[in-house]
């Protein structure tokens, strides 16, 4: 069972014909949405120009990855709104970036999956790979013990809810 973020995230790779680990780049992403990427002091995005800071590659994956929440989720501009609703739009991209930079439907066709797995194929950093597995391996956790019988918990039977 999916989040609706997982669903959003999954239609939209499915509708920009991306299925592979792979098919994520930076380039071809903002190609197929119309944007226009370049490259600053700050990241940030304005219309349909994203801006990212020139740092390494996996750092600016997970930036465009954020940024490309504020363009496909987020309207109005952060300088004229509340403090606290700026908060939760940042709070919602960082999130959106972790589904966006590595997408739960292609964890799901990795057996064994390590941090390292994800590290190599998605290109993120250690420790955004490392809070990436941490939320997957949470939800197979909670499918588990909702679910004991799912097909998707052979590797985490151990949490399963006993029986009797």
């Amino acid at each position: 069972m999916n989040t609706h973020l997982e669903d959003y995230i999954h239609n939209l790779y499915k509708h920009l014909s991306i299925t592979e680990p792979q098919h994520l780049t930076i380039e071809s992403i903002a190609q197929k949405l119309g944007l226009t990427v370049d490259y600053g002091s700050v990241a940030f995005r304005f219309g349909d120009f994203i801006i990212l800071q020139e740092t390494n590659e996996q750092q600016e994956w997970q930036q465009f990855g954020h940024e490309v929440c504020h363009y496909l989720r987020h309207h109005g501009s952060q300088l004229t709104m509340a403090k606290t609703f700026m908060q939760l739009q940042e709070y919602q991209a960082d999130y959106f970036a972790y589904h966006f930079c590595v997408p739960t439907f292609m964890l799901d066709q990795i057996d064994n999956l390590s941090i390292h797995d994800i590290i190599n194929l998605f290109n993120v950093e250690y420790d955004f790979a490392q809070r990436r597995f941490d939320i997957y391996e949470n939800k197979l956790i909670n499918m588990a013990w909702a679910k004991p019988k799912n097909p998707m918990m052979r590797r985490y039977n151990k949490y399963a809810v006993p029986k009797g």
